[in-house]
């Protein structure tokens, strides 16, 4: 359902910051994207968006290709941006309706889903304030409610739970089962290597724009017998800790 091919970013002359990576997600999967700060991750997000159209290599949502077929792939995915702080003169419901009005979501299904959706993250009494009295937390639910809105097949998310309290991050995990259990899908970027490792059937850890692991837990578990994940994936990106440190 979402599928990167050879996607390379370069910016400027020399920059690269995506460096012909590769991967496909399936119907009913759920795949986190793992990396330090600065590794790729947002940038092939927004490659898979059409935010940024790629140097070179391709992107697909849904069958659709995102720069051949913009509409209909856009179509068929939800993206959450991990910048919550926009058009915050609205209120909550003014910001959905706006989200639902571009994807012609009819108002039989508007009144449907979201109050179910303000009611799992707990923001229905929240609707009618302006954005801007919102703490980073509430701005972060409604971004996830108005992309949710119109039901799309693929959810992209760019670390989604920063910010969300444990009962909001609970929700939102469970909805991401149960999304995949419809047969759909979800890619979701994430620092939180627990949260990976509990709801992922697969992950991909990338660093300096390549990847560097793809697979299930389990199988990267086994390749490193004796070691945790976050080991792992410390290894995996070459950290060294201080002389003197302990980690974490």
């Amino acid at each position: 359902m979402i599928e990167a091919k050879n996607l390379t970013m370069i910016y400027g002359k020399d920059v690269k910051a995506v460096d012909d990576l590769s991967f496909s997600i399936g119907k009913g999967e759920i795949v986190g994207f793992a990396g330090p700060n600065g590794a790729g991750k947002t940038t092939v997000i927004k490659m898979l968006t059409g935010i940024l159209k790629p140097t070179s290599g391709s992107a697909s949502v849904n069958g659709f290709d995102i720069l051949k077929e913009p509409l209909e792939a856009k179509r068929s995915f939800a993206y959450v941006s991990d910048d919550p702080d926009v058009l915050l003169q609205l209120s909550g419901m003014q910001y959905i309706n706006f989200i639902a009005d571009l994807y012609d979501v009819s108002d039989e299904d508007r009144q449907a889903r979201v109050p179910d959706l303000a009611e799992r993250f707990g923001m229905t009494d929240a609707l009618d304030t302006p954005m801007r009295e919102y703490s980073h937390g509430m701005r972060q639910k409604l971004m996830i409610i108005a992309a949710l809105t119109h039901n799309p097949p693929a959810w992209i998310l760019d670390e989604p739970m920063t910010g969300l309290d444990p009962s909001a991050a609970f929700e939102l995990k469970q909805m991401m089962r149960e999304h995949a259990a419809k047969g759909n899908c979800v890619l979701f970027s994430t620092h939180v290597l627990e949260v990976a490792e509990k709801l992922c059937d697969h992950i991909l850890i990338m660093n300096h724009g390549c990847s560097l692991y793809q697979g299930t837990v389990e199988e990267l578990s086994a390749q490193n017998p004796g070691k945790d994940l976050e080991e792992i994936f410390l290894e995996l990106i070459n950290y060294t800790p201080r002389t003197g440190g302990e980690k974490a």
